[in-house]
């Protein structure tokens, strides 16, 4: 009779897309699980090839044959603000500080990017959700 595949393994990492590299966080955290890390690095790199400099979360699930595979996230809300808003960085204090602003438009686009990933299937509720993201990063959204 066969064995079965069980999961060893749920590993969470945020790499940047297309620039994976065996060294931490990659090498860090599959290298204790046995994982062949050159066949991951090659694999995410390929899948990840059109999102080139971009922050991408990463669930990797690991079996007891030290097989692998994984799931690609969407970028993070606030990664994908500070493309729109053009920021490097969002403000130290966000209350008094304003580092840039994002319009409707921009919002309901990364919220239609991030929907699948939200607690959340309401565009309207998934675009407040951006928006409070933005508030928190010093952005402000205009209401055009």
């Amino acid at each position: 009779m066969a064995k079965k595949k069980q999961v060893v393994a749920e590993i969470k990492v945020q790499i940047t897309g297309g620039q994976a590299t065996p060294a931490p966080p990659v090498g860090t955290a599959l290298g204790p699980h046995g994982v062949n890390i050159g066949q991951f690095v090659s694999q995410f790199n390929e899948r990840t090839r059109d999102m080139m400099g971009t922050t991408i979360p990463v669930i990797i699930t690991v079996y007891n044959d030290r097989s692998f595979e994984f799931i690609l996230k969407s970028p993070p809300a606030a990664v994908l603000l500070k493309q729109a808003a053009q920021v490097a960085k969002g403000a130290a204090n966000p209350r008094t500080e304003k580092i840039g602003t994002v319009t409707q438009a921009q919002v309901k686009d990364i919220a239609q990017k991030k929907i699948q990933d939200l607690n959340t299937t309401n565009l309207d509720q998934a675009m407040k959700v951006i928006a409070g993201t933005a508030r928190s990063m010093g952005i402000t959204v205009l209401d055009s």
